[in-house]
Order: C-alpha cells, then sequence, then structure tokens
C-alpha cells in the first residue's frame, strides 16, 4: 500500500461511484472532494488550478454528463464535461506528473457486435452522450502520460437516478411493468465497482508502472437484457408480487438511439490487476445485501 501521506483529487464525489470511492480510497491517502461551488468542470481554469493547488500524486475522475437523453438537447454542455474537462485534467495530470483515472461507457460501441467488446475493438458511438464520452478518452490519450481509462456499464446504486431505483419506484404504483428486452449489457453495481478502483489505483501508486497506461473494461462477469435485469432486481428485493412484461426498443421510443449489445471483456483489466471475477447477478445479491444493513435505506430506495 502507498504512503498514506498520498494527496488524492476526487471529482464527481456526490455521484454514485464517486460516493463510493470517498470511502473505497480513503486508505490510499488523503482524498479531497471539491464541490462545483469549488471546482467547475465547464471551466478549465478551475480544474487546472485544483491540480496546481493540490499537487496530487493520483486524480480519480468520477465526474460526468450523464444523462443519455438530455445530451441530444444540450451537446455543448455534455462535450464541455464528458470531452474537454478530461483533457484538461489529463493535460493537469502530465504536467504534475499525477496518475490520471477517468470512467467512460460501454456506449462507445455502436452494438452491432454479438460478442463481448474488447479494448481493442473500433468505438463507433451513435448518441451525442457516447460521442461526447469517446472523444474524452481520445483527448487523454493523445495527451498520454499516467492515465487510465475505465469503460464500465449498466451503473446502479443506492444514490441518484439509475435503473434499480426507478424500477423498485415503479413497483410501488404498479404491479406490471414493461422493460426492453432488446438490449444486452453488463450491470455495474457502484460498490464494486469503487473497490476495484481503488485496488487498481493501491497497484499504480505502489508500483508507477506506467506500462500498464491505457483503456481497460471494468465491469462483472455474464451478461443480461434491461428486462433480465429487471426481473432479477424484483427477485432479490423480494418482489415477486411484480409481473414484467419484455418488449422491444421500437416500443420503447427515447430521444436517442441506444446501442443493442455492449457486454464489455474485462479479462484484460482482472489479468493485469488481478482483480476478482466477480458476475453481475453477484454483485446485485452484494448490493442487496448492502442495502438491507443500512436503517431505513431498503424502504428508501423503493420509494424515493
Amino acid at each position: 500500500m502507498p504512503d498514506d501521506t498520498a494527496t488524492i483529487l476526487l471529482l464527481g464525489a456526490t455521484g454514485q461511484v464517486g460516493h463510493e470511492l470517498t470511502r473505497t480510497l480513503a486508505p490510499l491517502g488523503t482524498v479531497h472532494t471539491p464541490d462545483r461551488a469549488t471546482v467547475d468542470l465547464t471551466a478549465p481554469a478551475s480544474l487546472r488550478r485544483a491540480v496546481a493547488d493540490l499537487e496530487p500524486g493520483l486524480i480519480v475522475n468520477a465526474a460526468a454528463y450523464t444523462d443519455v437523453d438530455g445530451a441530444e438537447e444540450a451537446p455543448e454542455r455534455a462535450a464541455a464535461i464528458n470531452a474537454e474537462a478530461p483533457r484538461v485534467l489529463a493535460e493537469a495530470a502530465r504536467d504534475a506528473g499525477a496518475w490520471c483515472v477517468h470512467y467512460s461507457t460501454d456506449y462507445v460501441f455502436d452494438g452491432t457486435k454479438r460478442t463481448p467488446y474488447t479494448e481493442d475493438d473500433p468505438p463507433n458511438p451513435i448518441n451525442v452522450y457516447a460521442r461526447t464520452k469517446r472523444h474524452g478518452e481520445e483527448a487523454i490519450r493523445d495527451v498520454g502520460g499516467r492515465y487510465l481509462i475505465l469503460r464500465t456499464s449498466w451503473m446502479y446504486s443506492h444514490r441518484r437516478s439509475n435503473f434499480v431505483r426507478t424500477m423498485l419506484r415503479l413497483a410501488e404504483d404498479k404491479d406490471r411493468l414493461t422493460v426492453v428486452d432488446d438490449q444486452i449489457g453488463v450491470p455495474t453495481w457502484a460498490g464494486w465497482c469503487a473497490e476495484a478502483t481503488t485496488s487498481i489505483c493501491d497497484r499504480l501508486l505502489t508500483a508507477d508502472d506506467t506500462s500498464q497506461a491505457g483503456i481497460y473494461h471494468l465491469t462483472g462477469t455474464g451478461q443480461t437484457s434491461w428486462y433480465g435485469f429487471s426481473r432479477a432486481i424484483f427477485a432479490q428485493f423480494g418482489r415477486t408480487d411484480v409481473t414484467v412484461e419484455p418488449v422491444s426498443s421500437e416500443e420503447y421510443a427515447t430521444a436517442a438511439a441506444r446501442p443493442a449489445y455492449t457486454v464489455l471483456d474485462a479479462s484484460r483489466a482482472r489479468a493485469t490487476f488481478n482483480l476478482p471475477d466477480t458476475s453481475w447477478a453477484a454483485q446485485l445479491a452484494n448490493f442487496r445485501e448492502d442495502v438491507a444493513s443500512m436503517d431505513g435505506t431498503l424502504e428508501a430506495l423503493g420509494a424515493s
């Protein structure tokens, strides 16, 4: 484990993964989590000043514009946060000699493949959100230095808007739901993602092996559809009274197009950083246990 005086700058600490990272990164050093009033992701000077003032050895960027449909109406804001801010952070990290760890998305792929995507497959984003995330990847790669881009997918937690919370909320009012069954991916629990990220960061700070820089996929194993995921959620949370019916994407129109298949092959990250081989279903079970251990949180999860 690295020296406990390591300075870590964590952006996006109020988000799903960021909130978990405030806990998991703490043993690695001093974690600084500036709020939006202190660090403005849309203001490059603000980002550069934060890095210059802290002189961190590690920057973890868990902040992003994640409203997939909203990005269609706000492409400039999505680009500022998802593409320009990562470029500025990567430059600041390079100049400071720090590691820069950044999250990206399975949506950088167009979904036409039918076997898991590897890091070597060419991205081809099909909506504004995905294009801005891909531009962020390209910007960090072009800057170079000590960087890691972690692509993950279908994130959920007990915080913020996500599929698990939406399903449980809807189940409070309805006993029959329709869910898309022709989009396939890998659900990821934010708690698992944060633990895996911290394990990776520990190795980076300890070994400081720049040969490990690059893009990695960070998900569990297995795959499912949104329909299959919804059924698993209700089974885990004891909502056997809810009937779920499958529908096609054509029957559930959205502003932004969604790729049909975005399963990520995360074997490279598991091999490189010695990460556990955890299925998405096991993550959901662990999440259910975590929620149940929080007084009152289980009820709030379904109702808020």
